[in-house]
């Protein structure tokens, strides 16, 4: 099922950047990196994310990644640099392994090529289901933040935690089952896209070595680890990930 996708355009020239992000996150998460890099850029929310619809689950990687490229033909979008994060990154994965054409550059940033056990997918979507995702923030800041950051940021944590409550929860569910039954490991020798791949120093959910594995498979990555960087460094650390980006980005096209 195809499903139109909530996005936020810059206008500008060159490759356009196409930012996809993590479970419970909507399309803010890539705020900081809208408004420093340059050149147009599209961040999508995934279904039952922010402003997108809520279709019923259980979803596959292939299916959320079918809506990002029906998503680009809308929007008339041949390549792109694709930039993921966690649930984003897989998904980024697939399409850079099944549709290399439409893949200028790839960045990855606290991903895997598998998640987990499906057990642990299925208990925490019986929680989103049972309780509610609102339940589920707490756990998740733990997760996406290094000790202390929270607190010494309680905007961004309030933000967080209200992104968290706002995704639908039979959707969160779903793309819980998404990534219980993902293993790209098969797939990546073949993404042929010049990539980047990053890891959080102090991530509990994706760990530096299971980061690395991305990287490995992936011929001709670069692995870079961000010190003092959880799973959602692109609010932690907005100056570095968008350095980054910029750096890849070079690679597929003008930030200017």
């Amino acid at each position: 099922m195809s499903v139109e996708l909530a996005h936020t355009a810059l206008p500008g020239v060159g490759t356009p950047l196409v930012f996809l992000g993590s479970l419970a996150s909507d399309r803010g998460m890539w705020q900081p990196q809208l408004d420093e890099l340059g050149g147009p850029a599209l961040a999508v929310d995934l279904r039952g994310h922010g402003g997108s619809p809520a279709p019923a689950g259980p979803y596959t990687v292939a299916e959320l990644a079918g809506d990002v490229l029906a998503l680009l033909d809308h929007r008339a979008i041949g390549t792109a640099h694709l930039v993921g994060l966690s649930l984003g990154g897989a998904v980024a994965q697939w399409l850079a392994a099944h549709h290399p054409d439409r893949v200028a550059a790839l960045t990855l940033f606290c991903t895997a090529a598998r998640f987990g056990t499906p057990a642990m997918w299925a208990e925490r979507a019986e929680l989103a289901r049972r309780e509610g995702t609102a339940s589920l923030a707490a756990s998740a800041l733990t997760r996406w933040f290094t000790p202390g950051f929270t607190a010494a940021h309680p905007e961004i944590a309030a933000r967080c935690a209200a992104m968290i409550a706002g995704t639908d929860d039979a959707a969160y569910a779903g793309c819980c089952a998404a990534l219980g039954e993902w293993d790209g490991r098969a797939d990546l020798a073949r993404i042929t896209a010049p990539t980047l791949v990053v890891a959080g120093a102090l991530d509990p959910g994706t760990p530096p070595g299971v980061v690395a594995e991305v990287a490995a498979g992936i011929p001709g990555a670069e692995f870079v680890v961000l010190d003092d960087a959880g799973h959602l460094p692109t609010l932690q650390h907005p100056r570095a990930v968008s350095a980054l980006i910029a750096r890849r980005y070079g690679t597929a096209g003008s930030t200017s």
